[in-house]
């Protein structure tokens, strides 16, 4: 029997008070599921999300539930945690005030009061022209938004009305909970290749979404960070247009039952094998210190549900203690199906 060597040195020191989550690809690795087992396993006072803003989607799945979010963090599961969005993320109102409604999470949910604001005008910018058709935006606004507050022509959250109940001072929240010693949980979004600054330009968002943009965004300083965990899918997957090293076609993509649609965008995603070159360097520009590994299930179906190290088999084993020893951090989370508990959790 293959007797897999997880990496298990020094895990005493994960779950500490601030976690922050990243995507190590190009998005679609399955931050959602991993941030909303970490927000009902870990207890966070705080789930504060950073990113570009509503061109990123995360999909829950709850028991027979399933949500589809755009602007709230993945972490609303947590009853008792207050949700937040920072003040480095622009916001559609229209979107958020409706999963706050459809979400129930009023009276929990904040926003900066210096979030940017999406209005029509930048979502019609972004449903044409070079943006939709070179690049593949979503349509989202985004792009256009942030553009604008770069030129500092962008409204603010605080300059709306119907946000008023919702605004709070972001930064200061969150750092006076972690001076309390309380969980902190901070979730980017997109992937690392999709950062304005190092990823595959002009083929990326329009924000740099690697751990220190993440942590900008929200208002933490670098030795406020404890953790960084990068969440990398089994295999590699990219929506729209850009560069993918080794692409598979649709029939083989279907083949390995790897086909998969956007959450924002509902369209089919690329695929390929994993990629050690594109996880390396994700972790050097994070400082990651901790990988997740979301979809073994669907690269091992004998996996599906598996809680347990020890319940894998041979080739999934394989497979795990090939990561850590190529890339040199342990992996400490691996999802194992669909469901927020679907989770192997190694940490401690």
């Amino acid at each position: 029997t293959y007797d897999v060597k997880i990496n298990t040195s020094n895990l005493n020191q994960f779950c500490m008070p601030s976690t922050v989550v990243i995507g190590g690809f190009f998005g679609d690795e399955g931050k959602g599921k991993i941030i909303s087992y970490l927000a009902l396993h870990d207890k966070p006072t705080i789930v504060v999300r950073g990113g570009a803003g509503p061109n990123a989607g995360h999909t829950i799945k709850d028991g027979d539930k399933t949500y589809k979010v755009r602007m709230l963090p993945s972490g609303f599961l947590n009853k008792d945690a207050k949700v937040m969005i920072g003040p480095g993320v622009v916001v559609n109102p229209d979107v958020l005030l409706k999963e706050i409604n459809d979400f129930g999470v009023e009276g929990r949910a904040f926003l900066d009061n210096n979030c940017g604001i999406i209005e029509q005008s930048h979502r019609e910018q972004d449903s044409a022209g070079r943006l939709k058709e070179k690049i593949g935006s979503t349509g989202s606004g985004t792009g256009p938004a942030n553009a604008e507050r770069a030129m500092r022509t962008l409204k603010m959250a605080k300059e709306i009305d119907v946000l008023k109940s919702y605004l709070i001072d972001v930064p200061l929240e969150i750092n006076s909970a972690l001076d309390r010693k309380e969980n902190v949980l901070i979730e980017g979004t997109q992937g690392t290749h999709l950062s304005l600054w190092h990823g595959t330009y002009p083929f990326v968002t329009s924000k740099d979404v690697t751990a220190s943009g993440i942590c900008a965004d929200v208002g933490i300083g670098p030795k406020a960070v404890d953790d960084v965990i990068v969440v990398f899918k089994s295999y590699l997957t990219r929506v729209g247009t850009g560069p993918m090293p080794g692409e598979l076609s649709a029939e083989e993509t279907s083949q390995k039952g790897w086909e998969e649609f956007g959450t924002v965008t509902g369209r089919l995603r690329r695929a390929a094998e994993f990629d050690f070159d594109l996880a390396k360097r994700a972790i050097m520009l994070s400082s990651a210190n901790q990988i997740s590994i979301t979809k073994l299930d669907v690269r091992f179906p004998k996996c599906a549900g598996v809680k347990s190290i020890d319940e894998l088999d041979d080739d999934a084993k394989s497979f795990i203690k090939n990561i850590e020893e190529k890339l040199g951090v342990p992996v400490t989370l691996i999802g194992t199906g669909p469901l927020v508990d679907d989770v192997i959790d190694i940490r401690v």
